[in-house]
Parts: C-alpha cells; sequence; structure tokens
C-alpha cells in the first residue's frame, strides 16, 4: 500500500522536531522504533576512539534503517522515513544526555565559559536509499556560577537534553553566541531536511 507523498515518518520522539517540521509545513505521522515491552532496535553507544562526526553519522543511520525495518515489520503503508541525532562534543568529548542531576551538573560546569560544537545528522530513507546530511554549529555560553547551573538543573529542562541544555528554553539567557543552524541546536537543521527530502521527491 503506497501513501500519499505528502506524509511522511518521522522517527523520533523529539517534540522539539515534530514542531521544526510543523514550521516547514512538513506532514507527518510518528514512527516509534519501539512499542511497549519491545526491544530498543539501535544502540546509541559511542564505539571506542569514534570521533563525534562518525558517531553522530553512524547513529542517524542506525536509526533511519532500524525505522524502515519497523514499517516493513508492522506493514506500515510505505512512506519516506525522516530521523535525526544530535550530538554536544567539547574538545572531542561526546556529551550525551544526562542520566541524573549530578551529570547534568557536571555537563553545564563544563559548557560554561566555552564555545561547544553541535552536531546534528540527518537521515530520510525512501524506497531506494537513505540520504544524510549533517549540521555543525558553535555554541557559545556565558559563565555561570555553581547557583545559576544549580537553578537550571533544577527547572528539570537538562534531562533528556544533550548536552544537558535546550537553546529554545531557559538555556537561551546564558548563550551569547551561536554561529551555525540554531534550528540544528534544536535539533532538526531545516535547510538540511528540506534539501534532503527534495531529493528524495518529498513534496514540499
Amino acid at each position: 500500500m503506497i501513501a500519499p507523498p505528502n506524509v511522511l515518518y518521522l522517527a523520533s520522539k523529539s517534540p522539539r522536531r515534530r514542531e521544526l517540521l510543523r514550521q516547514i509545513g512538513v506532514h507527518f505521522e510518528l514512527l516509534l522504533l519501539r512499542e511497549k515491552g519491545e526491544r530498543l532496535d539501535v544502540d546509541e553507544s559511542p564505539l571506542p576512539n569514534e570521533l563525534p562526526r562518525d558517531y553522530v553519522m553512524r547513529v542517524v543511520r542506525l536509526k533511519a534503517e532500524a525505522a524502515r525495518r519497523t514499517m516493513r515489520d508492522r506493514k506500515l503503508p510505505e512512506r519516506t522515513i525522516l530521523t535525526a541525532d544530535t550530538t554536544v562534543t567539547l574538545e572531542a568529548a561526546i556529551l550525551g544526555k544526562p542520566v541524573h542531576r549530578a551529570d547534568a551538573v557536571r555537563m553545564l560546569e563544563k559548557l560554561s565559559g566555552q564555545t561547544h560544537q553541535v552536531l546534528t545528522a540527518v537521515a530520510v530513507a525512501d524506497a531506494k536509499e537513505v540520504r544524510e546530511a549533517l549540521s555543525t554549529s558553535f555554541v557559545t555560553f556565558e559563565k555561570m556560577g555553581a547557583d545559576d547551573i544549580k537553578r537550571y538543573v533544577e527547572s528539570g529542562e537538562p534531562m533528556d537534553k544533550a548536552g544537558g541544555y535546550a537553546v529554545q528554553g531557559l538555556a537561551a539567557k546564558y548563550i551569547s553566541k551561536i554561529s551555525g543552524s540554531y534550528s540544528g541546536v534544536m535539533g532538526l537543521p531545516l535547510c538540511e531536511t528540506a534539501k534532503l527530502l527534495r531529493q528524495s521527491g518529498f513534496a514540499l
């Protein structure tokens, strides 16, 4: 069964990515890689000595391939699939999502007063191939005091965010400069995403 070409599957739980897709008029349905009780298909652990760029590109391709398998295993209509993955890196170290509040504090202490990289990879899978793109941005934080970090972590915002912060949220008051793609820092670079969709024949 072939679905209309103007609806895609978004294989992501991120509310930010949903918001960004709606911003450019993309219609989508969610395709979660696992349902209740199912095993996680994608291991997002970095490989030994893996560079951040290689890591984020590998993970986004794995997500795209897993989403395509999920679509077919569940006998869903064939549609274009979009996946993305965001990694924050400082001095070649990957800062993932905090596992607890103390971990969020540790990350923010590292980012305080520094410029770090945000890498967001996007993959678009159609029936024939998987196309990928990478957005690289630089974000500079003002110096944050211990009380600033404590209050921010207590807000709950850093949890489940790469690098322990959300650029579109309370963290904005500590960010003095962004060079690159704001939407990429949020989690989905819209220019690169639109190009990939057009290349796959998706109607924008």
